[in-house]
């Protein structure tokens, strides 16, 4: 665990993300995985429409198009034809990148 009590990892999962509204909100465990879930499940279902789901201070989510192009197998170097298909892609915001070079420049010894 860390100075602020948490654990060091390189990924939040739901668990995290339940645990932080049970802490932050107040609700119950059982109502903050429900309200995690929830928020999800919402932004799943509008990127699944094609939507972009913007939040402020945070990010946009874009599904963006990608028309059929041609490939090649690394492995043997041949031509293969890929299919159309969508990509998620995520456009942090200002603030976000903002926030994030602060902290990148107050660890010495970062890139």
């Amino acid at each position: 665990m860390n100075a602020g009590g948490q654990r060091s990892r390189t990924a939040v999962t739901r668990e995290d993300l339940c645990e932080a509204v049970y802490r932050t909100v107040g609700l119950s465990r059982s109502e903050s995985a429900r309200l995690v879930e929830l928020v999800l499940k919402e932004i799943t279902d509008h990127l699944e429409q094609g939507e972009t789901v913007k939040l402020s201070s945070f990010g946009s989510f874009v599904v963006r198009k990608k028309g059929p192009r041609m490939g090649r197998n690394p492995k043997t170097g041949e031509e293969t034809p890929i299919p159309p298909g969508r990509v998620l892609v995520f456009k942090p915001s200002a603030v976000l990148r903002q926030r994030l070079a602060r902290i990148h420049e107050a660890i010495p010894g970062q890139r």
